[in-house]
């Protein structure tokens, strides 16, 4: 008899229209992908000594900054949320399904392209920087338009609570649960959009825009990824112990700090510093909401017999991801101003979240109907990529110490001293591996959607 506890926390696939659906989603997060590596390139080579002053990189840094940013956090973390809400919906609607998704990929489709005929004007702003243009205005409208009609889609049509809960359905209703913080989330820019005097203007405008929101969304993410968490221990043959209700318990929990949003708005004016301290403090005390069920997920690991097969690379995932969101999160104690810690930080964080949805992907090909991945080069990616990242950040906390600052390239970095320079190389061998990693993720998608399973 075998000594992991019968839960079967799986993810299953319910009909024909979910799969086209989810594969959509997934399709367009692969694109988002693929494009912000191409501006990830650029934005290495204009931070890295040395190769910094061979190219004028620097006219084009903040332009790419801004797209890369939006692509690879924005587009590519919601396109993968939206595929896990489709996971867990109970009823077929392809024609919203299709509407929805349709809005969304037209808007990636506009910011993709905006850098390349001729719009700049950039705004680094946090969460989500701008380009100042009506046509990229229109294309960030467009994609939430596609997300927020798919999200009403998930929320209509949810699971219900049971009394016998499954793994299955304690997983889908976790995912639901993130339905509503992203739809807190839009609420709460909305109230910050609300709030913002009429004369405001710039990047300043757009900072107290999406700072509300930016950190409620966090919490949405950090859920997901727990819940891939527990997909990927489960299924990579770890002894995760929870049972579906304390799982489900634990989702709850993780969620529970964002009640305090509407009391944060009433507090403090969306201008004051008062407002920016109350949301930086919910994120950074707040999200230690998610260590029970965090800390299942790595005990998992604890005596986890030796993957095989497919096990092999959704282990490597969850271990990846365990370990880089594990450091972003401590790296946040660390933050003392405004240099490159806060980089490190949310690298650490947010990558976490991204390679969780890689082995979600990697989880999913085969469920979808796709070919099989090939095992070797899937098992080391998540390793590569995490690794390259967990240098890169080292990096960034390394020189943020001597005090360079963030969101420059060049000279304007100010590199004068050894530690400086030194920190900001190995930023940039990191952040080369991690790209490298980033295109093996994406040959193996590939190599497996190009080929269907045989019937």
């Amino acid at each position: 008899m075998s000594d992991i506890p019968d839960h079967n926390y799986e993810l299953p696939v319910r009909s024909d229209t979910a799969r086209r659906a989810i594969t959509a989603w997934l399709t367009l997060g692969l694109i988002s992908l693929v494009a912000a590596g191409v501006f990830s390139i650029l934005l290495v080579l204009a931070r890295t000594p040395v190769v910094q002053g061979l190219i004028p990189f620097l006219d084009f840094f903040h332009i790419a900054l801004v797209v890369h940013v939006t692509l690879s956090v924005l587009i590519w973390l919601l396109a993968m949320s939206a595929a896990s809400w489709s996971l867990c919906t109970t009823s077929d609607k392809p024609a919203w399904d299709g509407l929805s998704f349709l809005l969304a990929a037209l808007g990636t489709l506009i910011i993709i392209i905006c850098p390349f005929i001729g719009i700049g004007d950039p705004l680094m702003n946090n969460y989500v920087p701008i380009l100042q243009h009506p046509l990229f205005y229109s294309g960030l409208v467009l994609f939430v338009a596609g997300i927020l009609s798919h999200l009403i889609r998930a929320l209509i049509y949810r699971p219900r609570i049971s009394e016998k809960l499954s793994g299955a359905s304690a997983l889908q209703l976790g995912i639901t649960l993130s339905t509503m913080l992203t739809a807190l989330a839009i609420v709460a820019v909305f109230a910050s959009w609300r709030g913002l005097p009429n004369e405001m203007e710039g990047r300043i405008y757009f900072e107290f825009l999406f700072w509300g929101g930016g950190h409620v969304i966090q919490f949405s993410y950090t859920l997901l990824m727990m819940i891939v968490w527990v997909v990927l221990a489960t299924a990579s043959g770890c002894r995760f112990e929870l049972t579906p209700r304390l799982t489900l318990v634990f989702a709850i929990f993780l969620a529970l700090p964002v009640i305090t949003v509407p009391f944060l708005y009433l507090a403090h004016d969306v201008t004051t510093a008062g407002h920016r301290l109350a949301f930086t403090e919910l994120m950074k005390y707040g999200g230690l909401s998610c260590l029970p069920l965090g800390l299942a997920a790595a005990a998992s690991l604890w005596r986890a017999r030796k993957p095989q097969g497919e096990q092999r690379y959704l282990r490597a995932a969850l271990v990846s991801s365990l370990a880089l969101f594990g450091v972003g999160g401590i790296m946040g104690f660390m933050i003392a101003g405004l240099d490159i810690v806060i980089p490190a930080h949310y690298h650490g964080a947010t990558v976490g979240v991204t390679i969780a949805f890689m082995g979600l992907t990697y989880y999913l090909l085969p469920r979808l109907g796709f070919g099989a991945l090939p095992e070797r080069m899937a098992t080391w990616q998540p390793y590569l990529y995490g690794g390259g990242q967990l240098l890169h950040i080292i990096g960034l906390a390394w020189s943020g110490g001597y005090g360079v600052q963030r969101k420059t390239a060049g000279a304007a970095q100010g590199l004068e001293g050894l530690g400086q320079t030194a920190g900001m190389g190995l930023m940039g061998l990191g952040g080369l591996i991690s790209v490298i990693g980033g295109l093996l993720f994406l040959i193996v998608a590939y190599k497996s959607m190009r080929k269907r399973q045989s019937s």
